[in-house]
C-alpha cells in the first residue's frame, strides 16, 4: 500500500467539503488518504475491502507468532503422530 503525497493527504475540513470526491478517490485508487488536523497527520482513511484484507493479515500474523513461539520452545511433535491423533479423534 503506497501513498502519493500530492494526492493522498487532505485536511478534515477538505474531507467535510468534498466527502464524495475523497471517498471516490479512496475506492478507485485503493490507496489510503491521510487526514490532517492543523497540518498534522491525525487519521488514515481506507476503503472497507482494503481494511478487511489488512485485518485478516494482522490476525494471521498473530497466529503465526504463537506457532513460532511453540517452535522456539520446542513444543512440537512429528506430523504423523498429529495426523494419527486427528484421525482417531473423528471416530469418537
Amino acid at each position: 500500500m503506497s501513498i502519493n503525497i500530492t494526492e493522498d493527504i487532505c485536511s478534515v475540513t477538505e474531507l467535510k467539503r468534498h466527502t464524495r470526491q475523497v471517498l471516490r478517490q479512496v475506492h478507485q485508487s485503493r490507496r489510503p488518504v491521510v487526514l490532517t488536523v492543523n497540518g498534522k497527520a491525525d487519521a488514515v482513511l481506507v476503503d472497507a475491502k482494503t481494511y478487511e484484507k489488512h485485518l485478516k493479515a494482522a490476525n494471521l500474523s498473530r497466529l503465526l507468532a504463537v506457532a513460532e513461539g511453540d517452535v522456539a520452545m520446542k513444543r512440537t511433535r512429528p506430523m504423523r503422530s498429529f495426523l494419527k491423533e486427528l484421525k482417531h479423534a473423528g471416530k469418537v
